[in-house]
């Protein structure tokens, strides 16, 4: 029996009663779930992508598409394993419209699973597993931040512009790290330059000790590294410690300093990053999104709250040429793809893929901020491996 999705046979019971999505034409409001961490470690990052989220709609009264919007806030706890019952809980019981969310890569394959099944439209504003908009790629799948390859790879181009030859990778073992490393091996590769070492550390351990005995040894330039949260605060502090500053520059995906540069103390000053976001952009968007966010929150603007923001831009496009309805799934998405995001990062477009084509700033920790010092990596999209999505 062929699958039949809970969005078609609500569209054929509508057809068959002679009703054309007569929600829309009753004025219904726009359900938006917003499934984000909004306790344990990843707190802050939730409540940042949900305020910048919320700033878009009150920017435009409370309606995109004309509709009225109604946000139903699920906390996932960054949990994978109870990832399933919470994408249920949204979809079956609050009947939601569209779906926005996460932070964490384990628990975002179930959202992407339900938006591919269920033909719900999902933001991800934050998880950069490379799947989401590679392998598992779809038209109902939209990404405003990044895949895990495009901050690495705008840093390893970056070292190999100044002339670095030779580079290492120190990471985590786990998914988020492998893929990093493979956009810094790429970076580098494309600039002439080679990856010659793949350093990792069982997740989450933050005993770096062993690692770092081994780089002096290693004959390169420069080591490259993505960690983030308290093992970031370490591994830097480790660094600095162990003396290997002086001679082989440390840097990384820009989560290797990103919302923990105060821990990291004068440990972290120098150290370049790459991201898609930085301290000092200077566009009018950006100053206007900064302030707005401050008088909002009373809280400085970061990378997940422009995550966040643009999720709520990107969806405004799509309902603007469907007039609100979601469900108008080519046209909907035909519509993102083709808009140009204002952005306070700087404006982008969406690839074939759905993911941002996006300007990669490289930056580097000065007196507690990460300040755009330069380009590495302009108008950069994610390959796309794997996706057979029409027109990728």
């Amino acid at each position: 029996m062929r699958h039949v999705s809970r969005r078609a046979m609500l569209a054929g019971a509508a057809l068959t009663a002679g009703l054309c999505r007569p929600a829309i034409a009753q004025g219904a409001p726009l359900k938006v779930g917003m499934m984000l961490p909004f306790s344990g470690t990843y707190a802050a990052l939730g409540e940042n992508i949900a305020a910048g989220f919320e700033l878009l709609i009150a920017e435009n009264d409370g309606k995109l598409g004309g509709r009225a919007v109604t946000l139903i806030r699920l906390d996932d706890e960054s949990d994978p394993a109870k990832a399933p019952a919470n994408v249920n809980r949204l979809t079956e019981r609050d009947n939601v419209d569209v779906l926005l969310g996460t932070v964490h890569s384990g628990v975002v394959m179930a959202l992407v699973q339900a938006a591919r099944e269920k033909e719900i439209p999902l933001f991800i504003p934050n998880a950069g597993n490379v799947a989401a908009t590679r392998d598992l790629c779809s038209p109902h799948v939209f990404r405003s931040s990044f895949s895990n390859w495009q901050p690495a790879y705008g840093m390893g181009r970056a070292l190999a512009a100044r002339g670095v030859k030779k580079a290492a990778w120190v990471t985590w073992d786990y998914a988020a790290g492998k893929e990093s490393g493979e956009g810094f091996r790429d970076g580098l590769r494309d600039g002439g330059a080679e990856m010659t070492h793949l350093l990792t550390v069982p997740f989450p351990e933050t005993n770096f000790q062993p690692v770092l005995a081994q780089i002096s040894g290693l004959g390169v330039e420069a080591v490259g590294s993505f960690f983030a949260g308290g093992g970031a605060i370490q591994f830097v502090k480790d660094y600095a410690a162990s003396g290997l500053r002086a001679t082989i520059p440390l840097c990384g995906s820009g989560f290797l300093t990103e919302g923990v540069l105060k821990p990291q103390g004068a440990a972290a000053e120098g150290i370049q990053t790459a991201l898609h976001y930085g301290d000092g952009l200077d566009n009018a968007k950006n100053v206007a999104f900064r302030t707005a966010f401050k008088a909002k929150t009373t809280r400085d603007a970061d990378v997940y709250a422009v995550q966040g923001y643009d999720a709520g831009q990107m969806l405004a496009a799509g309902l603007t040429a469907t007039k609100g309805d979601a469900a108008a799934a080519m046209a909907f998405a035909a519509a993102i793809r083709a808009a140009r995001i204002d952005s306070p990062r700087g404006a982008f477009t969406l690839s074939a893929s759905h993911n941002p084509i996006q300007t990669i700033w490289l930056r580097e920790a000065r007196d507690g901020q990460n300040k755009v010092i330069g380009i590495a990596a302009k108008d950069l999209a994610d390959p796309g491996t794997g996706c057979k999505m029409a027109g990728a």
